[in-house]
């Protein structure tokens, strides 16, 4: 019996130690990984606003007549 209650101390210290271990690591990176995060955001939302673009200024322009093949004089002042 007390070889198991041994066991479960030793395996709930290594449980502590592995939380404090990774609270730690994120903590001293978090500047890190937040800007990673920031940037692949970018990223990501500026593809995909360059792919819609292109459809979205189509749809939103008016067709444009055709030219006039000839013009007439200018204007006098």
């Amino acid at each position: 019996m007390q070889k198991l209650i041994n066991l479960l101390a030793l395996a709930s210290f290594g449980v502590s130690a592995a939380i404090v271990g990774g609270g730690t690591y994120l903590y001293l990176n978090k500047d890190t990984l937040i800007e990673e995060a920031r940037e692949k955001a970018t990223t990501e939302i500026t593809k995909t606003i360059t792919e819609a673009l292109p459809g979205l200024v189509k749809g939103a322009m008016p067709e444009m007549p055709s030219l006039p093949k000839t013009t007439g004089p200018a204007l006098p002042f």
